[in-house]
């Protein structure tokens, strides 16, 4: 049991940093739209590239670097944009906005920018098909064990962050406060996107 619990501590380490992932899954939270299918495509995205890392993966990373490289480019791109949707939205938002009130986007939309938060993010690979890969090698004779415990972290993380969030509702009753997140949010995927670049 020791990789197990070994595992999940690798995983909060590694999945609580502030990311663009984990902000979009805030926002939908406090949005609560489509909170269930974030959450569990975050997750299922990550258990299948923690799968991958722990089975061996990580060394196709890293013999063909490409992969990560086309990533980088496509995730700077994408996250670039997504800033900009954030600071178009923060200017247009004039009204009180509960939940309720905000206009809803499509499951399908939703589900292809969380697809594309998780595929298109250089750093995923990084951090769960290398790091987590190259760990597991340790616990040779558990990896089953360490790779549920690495992926048990990412499904208690990914529900809790995006059911949680109805936590911080009362502070987002006024608009100035939806306006300060959208920007917050926004140059936070310029920063990575600049990241990502440099």
């Amino acid at each position: 049991m020791t990789a197990f619990f070994y595992g999940l501590g690798i995983g909060f380490s590694l999945i609580l940093a502030i990311g663009a992932q984990n902000a979009f899954v805030l926002k939908q939270g406090l949005k609560q739209q489509h909170v269930f299918w974030v959450c569990l495509i975050c997750a299922l995205s990550d258990s299948i590239l923690i799968y991958l890392g722990v089975m061996g993966f990580s060394k196709i990373v890293i013999d063909f670097p490409l992969i990560v490289t086309i990533a980088k480019y496509f995730g700077a791109a994408f996250l670039f944009l997504y800033g900009l949707r954030n600071f178009y939205s923060a200017i247009n938002n004039s009204s009180s906005l509960n939940p309720s009130e905000i206009e809803k986007d499509s499951l399908f939309k939703i589900i292809g920018m969380c697809l594309a938060f998780t595929w298109l993010n250089p750093h995923v690979y990084l951090d769960t098909v290398i790091l987590v890969g190259s760990i597991s090698v340790q616990f040779a004779d558990h990896l089953y064990l360490f790779a549920a415990g690495t992926i048990l972290s990412s499904w208690i993380f990914f529900f809790a962050l995006g059911y949680g969030a109805r936590v911080l509702l009362p502070w987002f009753k006024k608009a100035s406060s939806w306006r300060i997140l959208d920007v917050v949010v926004g140059l936070m995927m310029w920063a990575i996107a600049t990241k990502l670049l440099i």
